[in-house]
Order: C-alpha cells, then sequence, then structure tokens
C-alpha cells in the first residue's frame, strides 16, 4: 500500500482543509515524518489509519478526539486518502460523529460517522463497518498489525524491534500470508515422525 493524497478536514490540530501530497516525495515508498513536538506529526499517523480502519493509530487516542478544537463550527471534520495497492487506485472517505451547527434552526446536532470506499471497479461501499473490513481484506492487515509494520511511531520500532521470536513470526507470518507453509511443515514432520 502506497498512499498518494491525504486530504484532513477540520481533523486533530488542523483547524481547516489540509492536503499532502505524497506522490510529490517519491515512489521509495519509505517516508520520515519530522518535526517540533506539538507539530502534527501523530495526527498524520492518526488520520491515515482512522481513513483506512476507523481507528486511531495508537493506543493512548480514541476517535472522539479528531474534531479539531480549533475549527470553525461549520468546518466539516473529515478525512480522506488516496491510495494505491498492487496497482490499483483506491478512495477511502470517512468523519468520525461529532457535533456540528444544525442546518435549520440553529444550535447544534450530532453529525453520525460515515466512512465510503470508491473502489477501481467504480463500485462504492458506504457501510462503517463493511468499509473496514473491505480495507482490511485488500491490505491483508488489521489497524493493529498496519501500525505494527507501515507506520511505526516514535518508540514503535523498538516495540517490534524488542518483541519476542513469537510475536515476530505471527506478524510476518499475517504479512506475508506463510500459514500454509507452517501447515505443510507440520505434516510433513507428522509423517516424518
Amino acid at each position: 500500500m502506497r498512499p498518494l493524497k491525504l486530504r484532513i478536514s477540520a481533523f486533530g490540530p488542523y483547524a481547516g482543509y489540509t492536503e499532502v501530497n505524497m506522490e510529490d516525495l517519491g515512489k521509495q515508498g519509505l517516508y520520515l515524518i519530522t518535526g517540533d513536538t506539538g507539530a502534527g506529526k501523530t495526527t498524520l499517523f492518526d488520520a491515515i489509519c482512522y481513513a483506512l480502519f476507523g481507528e486511531a493509530s495508537g493506543q493512548n487516542r480514541t476517535v472522539d478526539m479528531f474534531r479539531s478544537k480549533y475549527a470553525a463550527p461549520d468546518t466539516p471534520t473529515e478525512v480522506e486518502l488516496v491510495f494505491s495497492h498492487k496497482g490499483e487506485i483506491y478512495t477511502v472517505k470517512r468523519n468520525p460523529a461529532y457535533e456540528r451547527l444544525a442546518k435549520k434552526g440553529g444550535g447544534t446536532t450530532k453529525q453520525i460517522a460515515e466512512a465510503e470506499l470508491h473502489m477501481p471497479d467504480g463500485r462504492v461501499i458506504t457501510k462503517v463497518k463493511e468499509v473496514t473490513a473491505t480495507v482490511e481484506s485488500i491490505l491483508g492487515v488489521n489497524r493493529e498489525q498496519f501500525s505494527q509494520i507501515s507506520m511505526l511511531a516514535q518508540g514503535d520500532f523498538l516495540k517490534l524491534l524488542l518483541a519476542t521470536t513469537e510475536e515476530r513470526i505471527k506478524i510476518f507470518r499475517d504479512i506475508f500470508k506463510t500459514e500454509n507453509y507452517l501447515i505443510l511443515q507440520k505434516k510433513l514432520r507428522f509423517k516424518a515422525a
């Protein structure tokens, strides 16, 4: 999976509309996001993870924290990610539940969480859980696995390096789909015994 374009609105410390064109960063597939503390680096990780899986990239943030406290009341909170995977282009867009201005009568109302996934064949999936399940199926990993292998925030790379052998085996087995080889190995051991 290679992120191509990230668009966020009223998300985290970003009060307005912000777009990051990751195609400008090249095609090597390894990006280093740096900046001062509080500059919004983790928010970019959160935005990508939220777009794909409907969750934050780490354990100490929740979806209800995503609405920017700096945003104007009429600015929608949403994330859109365009990414490529195995030569196909996908666009996923989500918004969390949050209080927004009512369209009629003044005051505020609850905006429900929504998601849509635009598939390469033109289909659009619109149910939140279905979007998440489809993204997991496309990428072959869930949010936790994605965070462990694709988005190593600050000290998380060290956690992967320090994981037990069994934990790393499981992570890499899921990533590289080697379960069949494990089954074959067990059958050969059984027959040899």
